[in-house]
């Protein structure tokens, strides 16, 4: 099976011979391309929806790896069991849904080795989060799909070495490595907190909020990132 580029992506963090599991894995592609790929040898898939969950069943089926691939019908990682996975992939959903799934199997969270994360939205919550939870990360790419970027994060448990808050926006490794996509990306959130900024200056009342002043200032910020790129 071949995927597109962001689950391509999302499977070269996958760490070979681990024991995944694929969080709203939808057809459950990827399950399937880790282990025809050989990298790994046992994968739970799941989704809390009927309409994918069903799908999955019937990719794996197809592929011949019901053996291998155990497709399960739940919300999060409330279906998995302490031990059974150390990797987890968590993508295509909102920063703070993936920290609600996280909070809700706290033991769950607890005793996995790497988080494989990727936020349709609220990124920078998302890393504030595992930066307060002790979850360092150790990777991040950026990757564009049919116009749209998405943001790959991987966490593992670690010492967090503080950064500028401005990095939870950008994405601290993102900003290290110059990721050939980091301006196009830092433009996008400027355009994106601009256009809050705006909404907002038509209230007097807004005007004179601090998070008013926050979104103004993080714009600041993300101008003079991108000018020294």
């Amino acid at each position: 099976m071949l995927l597109r580029p962001r689950l391509s992506a999302i499977a070269a963090f996958v760490p070979r011979g681990s024991r995944v599991a694929d969080i709203g894995t939808d057809h459950a592609y990827l399950p399937v391309f880790l282990l025809q790929t050989g990298l790994v040898e046992q994968v739970i898939a799941v989704d809390v929806h009927h309409g994918p969950y069903q799908a999955a069943l019937e990719t794996v089926t197809s592929a011949g790896l019901s053996d291998s691939i155990s497709v399960r019908f739940g919300d999060g990682l409330t279906v998995i069991v302490p031990g059974e996975a150390d990797t987890v992939v968590i993508a295509g959903m909102g920063g703070n849904t993936i920290v609600k799934i996280l909070e809700d199997s706290w033991p769950i969270t607890q005793s996995l080795t790497r988080l494989i994360l990727q936020p349709m939205v609220a990124a920078a919550a998302l890393r504030r989060w595992l930066a307060v939870t002790g979850w360092c990360i150790v990777e991040e790419t950026l990757v564009e799909e049919d116009r749209i970027l998405y943001e790959i994060i991987v966490a593992e448990r670690g010492t967090v070495l503080p950064y500028p808050s401005i990095f939870d926006d950008i994405g601290p490794k993102l900003w290290m490595h110059r990721h050939p996509l980091l301006r196009n990306h830092i433009e996008r959130l400027i355009v994106q907190y601009s256009s809050i900024l705006t909404a907002m200056s038509k209230s007097p009342a807004a005007r004179s909020t601090i998070k008013y002043r926050e979104y103004a200032l993080k714009i600041a910020e993300l101008e003079e990132k991108c000018a020294c790129l």
